[in-house]
């Protein structure tokens, strides 16, 4: 199990970058630390399936909030934009992620187990299943998603093992979601035009990006540009941009060295001064205080 702490993203569709993740078997296990730097909006064509290990998160949708203790987890269904914010300070935040693509289940396109059993969840408009320890359905999902994770992958037949595994959690949540299913709206799930303006902004944000190249970028009006930011993200474009430059920044402290002016100017956040008094905002440390916290740890 790969441990991460942020997300990078693919050059040519701009979504999230799953390292390890083979078109053969369509899977990767990570293990997330998510104090090291904000998660800005994101969204990726695979399935992510999460247990919360330590700590407290919040994980934001086009629907709205949820907030993880741990103990608890959930589901993000395919191609969703979502967000995920540490809530706790005593303590690390550790997330276990199962991220695959549902194919992986379903086997061949058009195939009856992916018609009858995979497609009504993974195609629906549902976002997000929250799970929470308390429940009879909820705690055997949430043991299931740890027996997953305990197996070993230097065994004979661990892949084989492993979709035996999964096929069953998903069977379980499927049954689980079926009363949500029948409520749920797309609440600006793949809402392309804000998939179009993140793309735009993961590309250009060491520049000056303005509303107007925004809207371009997604053929809409400043006006509509404003309403797809509120109504998708519930935030405007000038505070998606700042929260992701911040993200790079953190990335480049904690990853290399390049000096504190040079990573302001290198992710469009001007002075030394600004992007060190963001930062104190965001994590409570100053860049080099942040620096030496995030090496130190990988010494």
């Amino acid at each position: 199990m790969e441990t991460i702490r942020g997300i990078e993203l693919c050059t040519a569709s701009r979504e999230e970058l799953l390292p390890g993740f083979a078109r053969d078997f369509p899977y990767i296990a990570t293990r997330a630390e998510l104090d090291a730097y904000p998660v800005p909006w994101h969204w990726h064509k695979t399935v992510e399936l999460f247990y919360v290990e330590s700590g407290s998160l919040e994980y934001h949708t086009p629907g709205g909030r949820v907030v993880f203790e741990a103990g608890s987890g959930g589901m993000v269904n395919q191609n969703v934009l979502h967000m995920t914010r540490p809530l706790g300070r005593t303590q690390k935040n550790i997330q276990l992620l199962h991220i695959f693509d549902p194919a992986l289940l379903s086997g061949e396109p058009g195939s009856r187990i992916g018609q009858r059993y995979i497609a009504p969840l993974a195609a629906s408009p549902l976002e997000l299943i929250p799970l929470f320890p308390g429940g009879e359905a909820e705690d055997a999902i949430l043991q299931c998603i740890l027996r997953a994770f305990a197996l070993n992958r230097e065994e004979f037949g661990y892949e084989a093992r492993l979709r035996a595994a999964l096929t069953e959690l998903w069977l379980m949540l499927l049954k689980l979601a079926r009363p949500l299913l029948a409520q749920s709206q797309a609440s600006g799930r793949g809402s392309e035009a804000v998939k179009a303006m993140l793309a735009y902004i993961h590309e250009h944000y060491p520049e000056k990006v303005s509303v107007r190249q925004l809207a371009a970028a997604a053929c809409l009006s400043e006006r509509a540009c404003y309403r797809a930011f509120a109504g998708c993200l519930h935030t405007s474009p000038a505070e998606y941009l700042k929260a992701f430059r911040i993200q790079a920044a953190c990335r480049m402290l904690a990853q290399g060295n390049m000096s504190v002016t040079e990573i302001a100017q290198a992710c469009g956040l001007g002075s030394s001064s600004y992007f060190g008094r963001l930062l104190r905002e965001c994590t409570g440390c100053t860049p080099s205080e942040y620096r030496r916290k995030w090496q130190d740890r990988d010494t």
